[in-house]
């Protein structure tokens, strides 16, 4: 007969047996949520029904592994675009840097506007005004030159409003979505209407994509040896805009497959969600609807909403969500929290 000091110690055995086990069973492990900063809506749902589907293998609408593939929008789809895409306030720090070298920018627009912090100017820019100042910011130089520089700019910018650095007003329910449907084989994407190389340097960091697997804007390269080092130089040329329609030009040249899944917050990203509902079998097309002023912002105008020109969400994006079955995700009611900072829930 065990020893009341034996038994004990047993019984210490055996529960700690039944914790592995119970830890290593795939059915026990099914049951966690792999998306615990989500309500329990339409939305989650969707999704958690999406990835069921396209990887049970008896299922009819069964994917292979090697035909998963998810793209996401950047910008107000993965982290926050207010008050200004982060790429912008790069640019316009750039400029006021590099002022000294050209004082012509004084009285010559746009960067008089910039130079002079006229906020109002700054919001009727054209994109002919953000190509120059673009050429102006991005371009004479080396691929990792540019990179030092943004590398070494968002160690030390932080965002309005948040007072955090860019990297860290990422939407954890989003991370949770791409871990998820990695952990069920797909390969996850970044596609932007954003700079390429400017997303590449932090993308792996950030969001655990590779920069092989970022998609986005980009100018002209040139191979250029003439130091003895070949470096690819950045001209001031546009290559591909990969926004609105450019975007499943810009997949097609990277990626070279549709996706079967796609992720967006603007009308800049419809063509995308377009070009995916466009292929066969299950697809999933999803928008992330900025309705949460507490939380974060709230703008539209889909639902009456202030338009502030950046990821702009429209009436007939949101009339054309509804025709198509696109899912709307809200923030405000969708989601438990936004950043992964943050410790409370909704």
């Amino acid at each position: 007969m065990l020893s009341n000091s034996k038994l004990a110690s047993h019984s210490v055995r055996i529960a700690a047996l039944l914790i592995v086990a119970i830890s290593t069973d795939p059915s026990v492990l099914a049951q966690t949520d792999p998306l615990p900063s989500w309500n329990n809506t339409r939305a989650k749902q969707a999704i958690l029904s999406f990835v069921k589907q396209t990887t049970d293998s008896s299922s009819p609408n069964f994917v292979r592994p090697e035909d998963r593939i998810a793209t996401f929008d950047q910008d107000g789809t993965l982290w926050t675009e207010h008050p200004l895409y982060a790429q912008a306030m790069f640019a316009l720090d750039r400029i006021a840097e590099l002022a000294p070298q050209h004082p012509e920018w004084k009285v010559k627009d746009p960067f008089k506007s910039v130079l002079s912090g006229d906020k109002e100017a700054l919001s009727k820019f054209t994109e002919a005004d953000w190509l120059q100042i673009v050429a102006a910011t991005h371009t004479g130089m080396s691929t990792e030159a540019f990179q030092s520089l943004v590398s070494n700019w968002l160690a030390s910018a932080k965002a309005p409003r948040f007072n955090r650095p860019y990297t860290e007003l990422i939407y954890q329910p989003m991370l949770e979505v791409m871990q998820c449907l990695r952990a069920n084989g797909f390969r996850t994407y970044i596609v932007t209407g954003g700079g390429q190389e400017f997303v590449r340097v932090y993308s792996e960091r950030v969001y655990g994509i590779p920069p092989e697997q970022v998609v986005g804007s980009s100018i002209v390269t040139k191979f250029d040896d003439s130091s003895g080092t070949p470096v690819l130089m950045r001209e001031p040329k546009v290559f591909l805009i990969d926004d609105g329609p450019g975007k499943p030009v810009g997949i097609n040249l990277i990626i070279g497959k549709r996706p079967i899944a796609a992720f967006g917050n603007s009308g800049g990203d419809a063509q995308m969600l377009e070009w995916t509902q466009a292929g066969k079998g299950s697809r999933l097309m999803m928008l992330v609807f900025h309705d949460d002023a507490n939380r974060e912002y709230a703008y539209g105008p889909a639902k009456g909403l202030p338009d502030t020109h950046v990821g702009t969400f429209s009436d007939a994006l949101m009339a054309e969500a509804a025709k198509n079955d696109w899912v709307v995700i809200s923030m405000k009611s969708d989601w438990k929290r936004v950043f992964p900072f943050e410790q409370g829930q909704q």
